[in-house]
Formats: structure tokens, C-alpha cells, sequence
């Protein structure tokens, strides 16, 4: 038996290994601080913003883009590179950074799941990952995060239930989890209220979940797939912290439809039993040999003698220095850049604000919207003015060329000329180079988007009639930008969520992609701009205006069919809400199978006029889709939303007429 020779192989190795690891403690904590972060970089695909590339010209971590280091340069406390447009996944060896306290991640394109190691990081107090793609639970870990004020998971894919465990983060101050898809009812309770009537205190032992968090102040789990009742400990907080989920009370408001909640309860109660079903033969325990015990002794007692003897040694040596050089292939700037003269007056009839006034109104930047790897669109109220949206361009000065200038000039002076009712108006723009800042400034319909009202919100509140509005206003304002503005103005991704809507329901269309979509018209972004790209987006010929103008006519098919159905225009079990249409379109008698069943007082004239405009606009010839000025004449001409129309129709119509102005 060969195990006395594997012994001493063993027993060599660790003693190598620990000599590196303890030779200097103080180099050996920052060497484990740069593996980790190596470990993140090489788990990046994109960095189109070159956020990382310092990162391989500096020997010292401490000086690396979006890092800092404690007083003593000998370890990592904070990761910052918020909004830097990083592709990638989380790498699991993060939780390697003992000494960390802030990873802040957010507004990035993360995707996977969060490792089970962030619950490691016991010395942080910020976790921010929002608004990424990442998927999958929450792991559990994070309960044991004990010094957490702070946790920022809104706006990802998230699933499974909220982990109970998060009440044990005695610290936690806010949490936002908020739009995602979790599920379950939120961990938290405490026991019978009459001892809180008697006025005698609860015992620890009976309070749970998130309940425990005694200095929790701001919370909202909204827009998710909660069930059951929101716990009593948390209603001081806000009903919109609970709105469009699948709660079972009345504190919630916005709630999700029945369908919607019952196929997610249905998924859940399959994968508990699927679960259950298999985790019977998990847990049992193997019988280790009697061999290998001793080996574990013996390593385990060398082990012990090595570490003294290292530690020892080491002591006497200390020196906090590394020279481990991350490896990062740095993203190529544009080079090469062809001349373009900047008419700095072309703005001059455009209002201009300040960064700082605009830093003012958006809360320091904070109140994100929307985001993608060009922009990011950030919601504010001007002082003593109305609430804007403010799309910044993500860009530095050096990825900044003056025909990109030109381009951002002509876009601001193309915007400027829109007025129309139904439009979102550019209010104006930030121009400065200190910091280096490139905005739009609209105005913003605080009604939030028709997707919202559409998929998560009361669906009551969107009537028949209240939609036939809805619908007329959209292809007014289409028809303003197709046939009344010489050159053609066309929405770049027209959907529900490009529709805002205001405190009395008018659409307003906004483009917020608008600039995004010019950018990635390339396979590759960065590319498309160095070869010119955007110089000769100036000179569109009239076939590619054309070609714009149908694309916008097929999606207000889209749109309207999704108006009048409440159904996604793409979903997993749906398929695509065309093929699911077409076969009613076709039979007159079937058009009553496209209206949401939730619909009361649908007037069949209505119906047939506007399947009428949604099989136009989705002809799969686009030379035979009719121009906006028809589609608008017919809808205008074939519905009657005034107010001697709806009375006419019914004797009980004055509700929804009250409902719907």
C-alpha cells in the first residue's frame, strides 16, 4: 500500500504552500485582494466604456479605475463601476475580498446568477447590483452578511422566494428589490397581536423574516409575483413599495390580474414537489474509511506545526507590496477620425442647462429609469419646474470625435422641431467637458408607461374607451412625424413602453432608444463608429426614410393588437401575439376572441375598425401598408370618443365616460 508515500507528497506540498502563503502576511492579503479581482476581469466579455483597461498598465491595484484601498494600501475595501456598460458574469472568487465594503455594480449588463460567495464578504455594507440581467434565487448567504446597511437588487430577472434569511442582517437599513420575478409571500411575522394589545413587549423568539430588521426604513418589493399577505411590521412603508404583485390584501394597490398570479403560483407548487420528490436520497451520509480518517489526522496535525512555524517566520518580514499585473486587453479608441467642422450655433434657439442643474434635479443622478450600453435615462423634477427625463450618452471625451459631435448637434436641433400634443417635447440639452457630459432633457408623462398599465397595473383603469383614446392619440402623433415634418421623423423601437401616459391618460411617444439605435446599426458599435458610421447617418436616402416610416406602421399593428388583447407581443408560451391574432383577423365573426376578457362595454364598431387598421399595418408586403394619413383618417372617421357618442351607445355609460376623463 502506497499511502505512507502519499503522506509525505501531502505533507511536502502543504508545507510549500504555506510558506508562500505566510512568508508575508500583509503581501500575501493584497495577493489574494489581485487574484480575486483578476478572477472578476476574466469573467468580463465587453468593455466597450474601457473601464478596465488601466487596469493592466498599473502594478498597484490600489490605483486601478473604480477601486479603492484601505489607509494602509494593503487591501481592497471598495469595487465602484457603476453605469460602466461591463458584459460579463459574477466571479464567484469576490468573496475572496475579506476587507471589502462597497460593491457597487449597477446599471451594467451582469448576467448569470449571484454567486453563493458574496455571503462571505462579512465587512460589507453595500451591495449594489441593479438594474443588470442577472437571474435565478437569491442566494441565502447573503443572510450572513452581518454588516449590510444596504441591498440594491431592483431591476434584474431574479426568481424563487425572498430568502427568510435576510432578517438576520441586523444592520440593513434599505433593501430594494423591486422589479424582478420573485415569488412567494415575503418572510415575516409576529406572533399573535395580543400581547401588542395587552402592551407587552414580543419575545425575540417570535418575531421572523424580515420583521427582525428593527432598523429597516426603506424597502419596496414592488413589481414582482408576491403572494399572500404583505407582513404587518411593514406597513408603515408606502403602498407603492407593494404595488403589481399578487398579494392578497387590501394595502397593496396595481395589482397583478388573476391569471397572471395563478400561472406563477402553478409553476411554483410543480417545482416544490419536483423538489421534494427528489431531495429524499440526498441525505444520507457516506461512511468514510478508516484509512483515510488517519490521513486526515496526521495531514490536519502537520498542518497545525507548519502554520506556527510560518507564522513565526513570517513575522519578521512584513512588506505590503505586490507587483502582480492584471491582464486586460485594452478597448481600442477611434483613431483616424476623419474632420467634421461643429457649428456651435446651430443650438442657439435650444434652451441649454447645466450639469448641475440637471445633477439637482435627477437626486445626484440616482433616479434611473432606463439604461443601455450608449445611454442611461434618469427621471427628475426641475426646481420650480416640471419632471424631466434626461437621457445621458455614455461616452468620455476621448470616444467623442467631432463628427460624433455634429451628429449629437443635429440630433438636439432634429428634436427640437417636434411639437405636437402627443409627442414628449425636447425641453433642451447639457454640453460641458468638465466632467465630460452629453444629455437630452424631455418632458416626462408621470403616468409611467403603457406596458405598465398593460401588463402590471389594475387593468380596470385602461377601459375600452379609455384605450380607443389612447390608440387615436398614438397615430395623430405618428402622422404629425410621418407626413407633417419634412424630412419624415420615425420612432426608432416604437412599443408600449416607448407610449408614456399622462395623469388623464393621453400618449405621449418618446424615443428614448433613439440614439442607441443609431449607434449599434453596426455588428459592432465602436467599429460602425470609427469607420465613419455616423458621418454618413447624416446622408439617409429617401428608401431608407421609407423603409423607417413601414417598420413604424408594422409595430402600431403591434401596438394595437397588444392594446386591445392586454397580451405580450412576444412570450414564451404565447409565441408571437401576430400568429396568435392572425387566424381571428381573418373572420369577422372572431374578432371578439382578441379583446382582453377583463373588457366591459366594447363597442363592436369600434372592434371592427380598428382590426381593420391592425391588418393594414401588418401586411408582410411593406409597399402595401397605407401611409399614417389613412391609417389616422380611418380610425378618427370609425370611432366616436365624444361624449354624445359614448351616451348614445348606452344609457349606462356615464361611469366609464367618468372613469375615462
Amino acid at each position: 500500500m502506497k499511502v505512507p508515500t502519499i503522506l509525505l507528497l501531502l505533507l511536502l506540498l502543504l508545507a510549500v504552500e504555506l510558506e508562500f502563503l505566510f512568508l508575508n502576511p500583509c503581501e500575501s492579503a493584497l495577493q489574494e485582494d489581485v487574484s480575486a479581482l483578476r478572477a472578476f476581469t476574466q469573467a468580463i466579455s465587453e468593455d466597450p466604456m474601457a473601464k478596465l483597461s488601466d487596469w493592466s498598465s498599473s502594478r498597484d491595484p490600489c490605483s486601478f479605475s473604480g477601486i479603492k484601498c484601505s489607509d494602509s494600501k494593503n487591501s481592497v475595501i471598495s469595487i465602484n463601476l457603476s453605469n460602466s456598460s461591463l458584459k460579463g458574469f459574477l466571479a464567484p472568487e469576490l468573496g475572496s475580498l475579506n476587507s471589502l465594503q462597497e460593491l457597487i455594480l449597477d446599471n451594467n449588463l451582469f448576467y448569470g446568477t449571484i454567486p453563493k460567495q458574496i455571503g462571505i464578504l462579512k465587512s460589507l455594507w453595500v451591495l449594489d447590483l441593479s438594474v443588470n440581467h442577472l437571474l435565478g434565487p437569491i442566494p441565502s448567504e447573503i443572510g450572513g452578511m452581518s454588516s449590510l446597511k444596504i441591498i440594491n437588487l431592483h431591476f434584474n430577472g431574479l426568481t424563487g422566494a425572498i430568502p427568510p434569511e435576510l432578517g438576520n442582517l441586523a444592520n440593513l437599513v434599505e433593501i430594494y428589490l423591486d422589479r424582478n420575478k420573485l415569488n412567494g409571500p415575503i418572510p415575516g411575522s409576529r406572533s399573535s397581536n395580543s400581547l401588542m394589545d395587552l402592551g407587552m413587549p414580543i419575545p425575540h423568539s417570535n418575531i421572523t423574516g424580515i420583521c427582525k430588521l428593527t432598523k429597516l426604513k426603506v424597502a419596496d418589493f414592488s413589481y414582482n409575483f408576491l403572494l399572500g399577505r404583505i407582513p404587518t411590521c411593514l406597513e408603515y412603508l408606502p403602498r407603492k413599495s407593494f404595488q403589481g404583485n399578487c398579494f392578497e390584501d387590501n394595502h397593496t394597490i396595481l395589482p397583478r390580474s388573476t391569471q397572471q398570479c395563478a400561472s406563477v403560483n402553478n409553476q411554483e407548487t410543480a417545482k416544490e414537489t419536483y423538489e421534494q420528490s427528489s431531495g429524499r436520497t440526498n441525505h444520507q451520509k457516506l461512511k468514510e474509511p478508516l484509512w483515510l480518517l488517519i490521513l486526515e489526522i496526521v495531514t490536519g496535525g502537520a498542518a497545525v506545526v507548519f502554520l506556527v512555524i510560518c507564522i513565526i517566520r513570517s513575522a519578521k518580514r512584513c512588506k505590503c507590496k505586490t507587483t502582480v499585473v492584471i491582464p486586460w486587453k485594452r478597448t481600442p479608441t477611434i483613431n483616424n477620425q476623419r474632420f467634421v467642422s461643429v457649428d456651435d450655433g446651430m443650438l442657439k434657439t435650444v434652451f441649454r442647462y447645466s450639469r448641475q442643474e440637471l445633477e439637482v434635479a435627477c437626486e445626484d443622478f440616482s433616479n434611473i429609469i432606463g439604461s443601455s450600453p450608449d445611454s442611461r435615462v434618469y427621471k427628475g423634477t426641475v426646481v420650480n419646474g416640471p419632471e424631466i427625463a434626461v437621457i445621458s450618452l455614455s461616452a468620455s471625451i476621448a470616444q467623442w470625435p467631432s463628427c460624433l459631435e455634429l451628429f449629437f448637434q443635429k440630433e438636439v436641433s432634429n428634436l427640437a422641431r417636434i411639437n405636437h400634443e402627443n409627442i414628449s417635447k425636447l425641453l433642451g440639452y447639457c454640453k460641458e467637458n468638465e466632467p465630460f457630459s452629453r444629455m437630452l432633457v424631455f418632458e416626462y408623462a408621470s403616468n409611467g408607461t403603457l406596458h405598465e398599465h398593460l401588463h402590471y397595473g389594475d387593468s380596470g383603469q385602461l377601459s375600452w374607451l379609455r384605450r380607443m383614446k389612447i390608440a387615436i392619440g398614438i397615430v395623430r402623433g405618428l402622422r404629425y412625424l410621418h407626413t407633417e415634418l419634412q424630412p419624415p421623423f420615425t420612432i426608432s423601437e416604437l412599443n408600449s413602453n416607448a407610449i408614456y401616459l399622462t395623469e388623464d391618460f393621453s400618449p405621449k411617444l418618446v424615443d428614448f432608444e433613439r440614439w442607441n439605435t443609431i449607434v449599434s446599426r453596426s455588428d459592432n458599435g465602436l467599429s460602425y463608429l470609427t469607420n465613419g458610421g455616423v458621418y454618413n447617418s447624416f446622408l439617409q436616402s429617401s428608401d431608407t426614410i421609407n423603409l423607417d416610416v413601414q417598420c413604424n406602421t408594422f409595430d402600431l399593428g403591434v401596438l394595437l393588437l397588444e392594446l386591445i388583447s392586454g397580451r405580450q407581443p412576444h412570450s414564451k408560451d404565447g409565441g408571437c401575439i401576430i400568429n396568435w391574432a392572425m387566424e381571428y383577423l381573418q373572420q369577422p365573426d372572431k374578432l371578439n376572441m382578441l379583446v382582453d376578457s377583463d373588457l366591459k362595454n366594447v363597442k363592436s364598431d369600434d372592434l371592427f375598425v380598428i382590426c381593420g387598421v391592425i391588418s393594414l399595418c401588418i401586411d408582410p408586403e411593406p409597399s402595401k401598408r397605407p401611409s399614417m394619413q389613412i391609417l389616422c383618417g380611418m380610425l378618427e372617421g370609425g370611432i366616436d370618443t365624444s361624449v354624445t357618442g359614448i351616451l348614445k351607445e348606452s344609457s349606462l355609460a356615464w361611469a366609464e365616460l367618468e372613469l375615462s376623463v
